[in-house]
């Protein structure tokens, strides 16, 4: 499946135009941690951009989550193993095995806590925040509190500190601001 065949296909899926901007904030994210991993940034996109397919169709029965996006996309004729693996590993349906399942399960939050702080920032921009003003934050409970922090310091696992992952999820947005609206 090329990129412009998945974001056709997530558009396709989404009415909420967050979570379309969401998936594309994960790509993005999946993108910059490929790269800076010497891996494959187009795999590792595709993981990012399709991981929520059936968000919408399943958000209540959460149990269902990534399965169906499994199956939507085997109907498709899509068979890398590593990236349906990876997205099943994103919302704990199976354990984290690869580095592209420990990265994309650490950026699905980061991207709502990183929204979140350039939201409160007086200019609403990506561009005017940084890591010290994300840290500030990321350490208030109550702020953006369904980023899950557990599952955002799990970048631990991929060897990354949190400052460290935050700045290349922060550069990544960055780099596609204009999508996403901030």
């Amino acid at each position: 499946m090329t990129r412009e065949e998945a974001y056709q296909l997530a558009k396709s899926r989404f009415t909420n135009p967050n979570l379309f901007k969401h998936v594309l904030a994960v790509e993005a994210v999946m993108r910059g941690l490929a790269m800076h991993f010497g891996e494959d940034p187009e795999r590792w996109g595709l993981a990012g951009l399709l991981h929520d397919l059936d968000y919408e169709e399943t958000k209540e029965t959460p149990e269902r989550h990534t399965m169906v996006t499994e199956q939507i996309l085997l109907e498709r004729g899509f068979s890398d193993e590593e990236v349906l693996h990876a997205i099943k590993a994103h919302n704990n349906r199976v354990p984290r095995q690869t580095r592209m399942d420990k990265a994309i399960y650490a950026t699905d939050p980061v991207t709502g806590l990183i929204v979140a702080a350039a939201l409160m920032h007086p200019s609403r921009k990506l561009e005017q925040i940084d890591v010290p003003f994300i840290l500030r934050r990321f350490k208030e409970k109550r702020f953006a509190a369904g980023a899950n922090r557990e599952q955002i310091r799990s970048c631990e696992e991929l060897g990354l500190s949190l400052e460290e992952f935050l700045g290349i999820a922060l550069k990544a947005m960055q780099g596609i601001s204009a999508e996403l609206g901030l």
